[in-house]
């Protein structure tokens, strides 16, 4: 199998022009805040358009979409500063309980693996979900079990930019759950972290495209800062850097969507991603500030609901550190040999 290019990634526009006008009119009554939490209308409002169970199958009342939708998806609600767990819900826990012989029901879920004593930390959106699709180990096998929240002691926590990630506690001993093949809560992880990719480089694009307008409008000794060669070179650097992980990102995403999840250089390819896209954050915040100058660091200014964003949400789901260190280990797993393949399958 050989890495599809990323030019065969093709989303119907309608639809997408749908996300982004139902998105768009909440953006305009919604102004950001410092404490996020679910907002139960939108969801009301998303669920009816069947965009909360978005790739969920007809007969379980999803939409039967696949993963380039839900990416456009998730790409709006970044556009459109709209904070809310559709990809934990969606993509996640209802994947994982259906793909253990369980049906999920309107409740807004969310998902965590808890740790040998039974807790798990950071866990999004959990004090904000009615159930959780809890994993945990036992014997050497993972289970999974479809928990209401009231069976479980949760703590509520914030990440830096608000969103819930939170503390949940349960006794392992007594959950009644499915076992889960090792190979399944591998494709969780790998899911998960793409997720976050996918919101990072969405973040990305809109830092570009605030950076660009900027330096086309504001004057400066008077000329434009777009005429300026230190601001081309920075603005440079940050498409560059968007486009290396949105390319790095796509490329991950194809190969899972046309692998089913199989691929045997998923894994290889959704590190390769996170890692471009962690340290192309690092450079994209840093060059955007500098463009911006003192009015990118208020409130009022919309380039901190990007440029925050995109630091946390890389961290998140493994650090980049984390990811760097899978991309080398793979490497120099394959050897100079075998390297090549790894890279295209």
């Amino acid at each position: 199998m050989t890495t599809a290019p990323v030019e065969a990634i093709r989303v119907d526009p309608a639809l997408i022009d749908m996300m982004d006008a139902v998105l768009g009119a909440y953006r305009t009554t919604h102004a950001p805040t410092g404490t996020v939490d679910r907002d139960a209308q939108l969801w009301r409002q998303l669920d009816e358009l069947g965009l909360v169970r978005l790739t969920g199958p007809e007969h379980c009342g999803g939409s039967d979409a696949g993963w380039y939708e839900a990416a456009e998806l998730l790409t709006a609600t970044v556009r459109h500063g709209a904070r809310i767990p559709l990809a934990e819900h969606d993509l996640l826990a209802c994947w994982l309980l259906e793909a253990s012989g369980s049906r999920c029901d309107s409740a807004v879920r969310t998902v965590c693996l808890l740790d040998d004593h039974g807790a798990a930390r950071d866990v999004p959106w959990a004090s904000g979900a009615d159930r959780i699709a809890v994993i945990w180990q036992r014997g050497g096998q993972h289970h999974v079990a479809d928990v209401g929240v009231e069976s479980l002691q949760i703590t509520p926590g914030v990440n830096m930019i608000g969103e819930p990630r939170d503390v949940v506690i349960a006794d392992s001993g007594a959950l009644r759950g499915v076992p889960l093949e090792a190979a399944v809560v591998e494709q969780l992880r790998l899911k998960s972290a793409l997720v976050r990719a996918v919101q990072v480089c969405a973040a990305l694009d809109e830092i570009l495209q605030l950076c660009i307008e900027h330096a086309s409008s504001r004057i400066q000794f008077g000329r434009p800062l777009s005429r300026f060669q230190a601001v081309q070179n920075m603005i440079a650097d940050i498409a560059a850097q968007a486009s290396l992980a949105r390319s790095a990102t796509d490329a991950a995403l194809t190969v899972a969507v046309t692998s089913s999840w199989s691929g045997p250089n998923l894994g290889f390819l959704v590190a390769v991603a996170r890692s471009c896209v962690g340290h192309a954050a690092s450079v994209v915040v840093r060059h955007a500030h500098q463009v911006h100058g003192a009015i990118g660091t208020t409130r009022e200014h919309r380039l901190h609901e990007f440029t925050r964003p995109a630091l946390v949400w890389r961290g998140e789901f493994g650090s980049v550190q984390h990811w760097d260190a899978r991309v080398t280990d793979a490497a120099l797993q394959a050897g100079g040999t075998g390297l090549w393949n790894l890279i295209t399958g």
